[in-house]
């Protein structure tokens, strides 16, 4: 008695159809039929039609949002703010759209036909996205405010307290950038398993605060700590006049890290933050952009200084470059065995003024006194007994 083997349909796997293959398919005889599994889609038509909506419906969602945004922007800005609000929402507009579209995807998610198993991928690519799409868009907004505030106040003015503004300004947007520099590295960390615990520390305010205090020995955070210093201190801000290893220039740029002093003759010299925090160095300008300009001369004992007076005010007052709102002095302030020391004081405007005001000066008087009074110039007395 022969046994019949009978084969058996996988009715059981949903995801998969079978295909008849072999000579018994011609004449329709199941016996001699052989199956194959066919792999179907990775989505249905069905599931594939509702990721669509689910997407489209995230980007309309968002977009309408953003627009609500920018016309609540739009009602609400009010001068002093709009012009520094209304540029920064046409810089981030942008932005701000892609990073709600983003928001609207990643809580939708799991309405879309997705397989399950694919969802945490999602979600971890989503945040991923995200933490560094708002990373930078903080980072624009804090840049175009900053242009936006700079613009308020004049670009080239020699009042102290404008220019220090200027410079805090500058820094705060500087170290502000750093934060979120710092913060979105720490999130996005969070997003890897094998990561997510060192991210979870950097995000806490003791971890960040411990990694601030542990690496400030460190030659770069220490000058950036001096920076912040010399900020909160005013010890100088941009277009002060300093003197720096005997030589006097002007600070370009205060940086975090260092300053850059452009010198007296055009060159620029780079300078950490930790050498005005560590030594001393004079600032002429701290708290007025006049400097005083002075002149020395040596004459001899036979010099009138009322006369060389009166001809130093009449030099003085046909320079441009002199202060006629400040007083100036000449006055006898050595003596010495073969020569009496006289001395011009005069103000100017700034300090490459009060450079070529003394220049200027200094020739203008040796030739005074060569043309009109060279008995002045110091003379060596002898006494001779026959």
């Amino acid at each position: 008695m022969t046994r019949r083997h009978r084969t058996r349909l996988p009715l059981d796997k949903p995801r998969w159809c079978q295909a008849l293959r072999g000579g018994g398919a011609e004449d329709g005889d199941p016996r001699h039929a052989s199956y194959v599994a066919v792999p179907a889609p990775l989505l249905a038509p069905v599931a594939l039609v509702r990721t669509a909506l689910v997407v489209a419906a995230a980007v309309a969602a968002g977009w309408l949002v953003g627009w609500l945004i920018g016309v609540a922007i739009k009602k609400a800005a009010r001068e002093p703010y709009r012009s520094l609000l209304m540029p920064t929402y046409r810089a981030c507009r942008r932005l701000t759209i892609l990073i709600l579209v983003l928001a609207a995807l990643y809580f939708t998610l799991q309405y879309t036909g997705l397989p399950n198993d694919w969802l945490p991928h999602g979600r971890n690519a989503l945040r991923l996205v995200l933490v560094l799409a708002f990373a930078w868009l903080v980072a624009k907004a804090l840049r175009v405010t900053e242009a936006g505030a700079l613009l308020q106040l004049p670009p080239h003015s020699k009042d102290p307290s404008i220019r220090r503004t200027r410079n805090e300004i500058r820094l705060l947007r500087k170290l502000a950038g750093a934060i979120v520099a710092v913060l979105a590295i720490g999130w996005v960390l969070t997003t890897f398993d094998t990561l997510r615990a060192f991210g979870i520390s950097l995000l806490t305010s003791a971890a960040v605060l411990g990694v601030v205090v542990g690496l400030a020995a460190r030659n770069t955070l220490g000058n950036v700590l001096a920076g912040l210093q010399v900020v909160v201190a005013h010890a100088m801000q941009e277009d002060d006049v300093v003197v720096v290893n005997d030589e006097w220039g002007r600070v370009e740029e205060v940086n975090l890290t260092h300053v850059v002093v452009r010198m007296w003759d055009e060159r620029r010299l780079t300078v950490p933050t930790t050498f005005f925090t560590e030594r001393a160095f004079q600032n002429l300008t701290r708290h007025d952009a006049r400097v005083i300009s002075e002149v020395t001369l040596h004459l001899d004992f036979t010099a009138e200084l009322n006369e060389l007076r009166s001809e130093a005010l009449r030099l003085l007052e046909a320079n441009p470059l002199w202060e006629r709102d400040n007083k100036w002095q000449l006055q006898m302030v050595d003596i010495t065995p073969q020569t009496v020391a006289v001395k011009l004081r005069a103000w100017a405007a700034d300090s490459p003024s009060a450079w070529n005001l003394a220049c200027e000066m200094r020739e203008a008087l040796t030739t005074y006194v060569r043309d009109q009074h060279p008995q002045w110039f110091p003379r060596t007395r002898g006494e001779y007994h026959p």
